[in-house]
């Protein structure tokens, strides 16, 4: 029997993350109807896990490469299509992709730019702190951006800018020590021995 060696076991345990992540982004999908009150405005749970959906793409891109860290956003997006088709036709009886549709695009580009910007800063900086937690805001910024400019028929409320902002600073506060753990991992493989 032959031992494998290092980096091929861990290149198997990206598979444990990439699965991390797929199941965060089925989760925030989930949680999108449960709404919670704050100081009059309605919030959805999903702005609690937004910012982990980028902690574990990051975390993939820096530990296992960007082909790992593309491969995990390519599953989890398709996953969550599937998921969406598959409870929309067991609730519904039908698949419409409008709903998500808005999503789906604001999570892949999103994801994608956060991903050349992590691999700029990792290449070309010692990545500062307050360059990560903007790096997560400016994420976040544009998952709303490209989910809001594709599902603008749809959105119909009073209080549209007020949620919106409401939102955004509820998970610039939650990307403040995201930020800091993001720092501290670090980057690549161990050396094999």
């Amino acid at each position: 029997m032959r031992k494998k060696n290092v980096n091929e076991e861990l290149m198997n345990e990206s598979w444990i993350y990439i699965f991390l992540l797929t199941t965060v982004l089925i989760l925030m999908e989930s949680l999108k109807t449960y709404t919670f009150e704050y100081q009059g405005i309605t919030l959805s749970f999903t702005l609690f896990l937004l910012p982990f959906v980028y902690l574990i793409s990051n975390y993939i891109m820096k530990k296992y490469g960007v082909k790992k860290c593309v491969l995990g956003i390519s599953i989890s997006s398709l996953s969550l299509v599937v998921f969406y088709a598959v409870m929309r036709y067991v609730v519904a009886g039908r698949v419409d992709f409008t709903n998500i549709a808005g999503e789906f695009c604001g999570y892949i580009l999103s994801q994608l730019i956060n991903l050349i910007i992590v691999n700029f800063l990792l290449n070309n900086t010692k990545s500062p702190t307050i360059l990560i937690y903007l790096n997560y805001l400016f994420a976040i910024v544009l998952f709303y951006l490209f989910d809001t400019l594709i599902s603008l028929q749809m959105i119909i409320l009073d209080d549209f800018w007020i949620t919106y902002f409401v939102t955004l600073g509820l998970q610039a506060i939650i990307c403040l020590p995201i930020a800091l753990i993001d720092k501290h991992v670090k980057r690549g493989l161990p050396k094999e021995k």
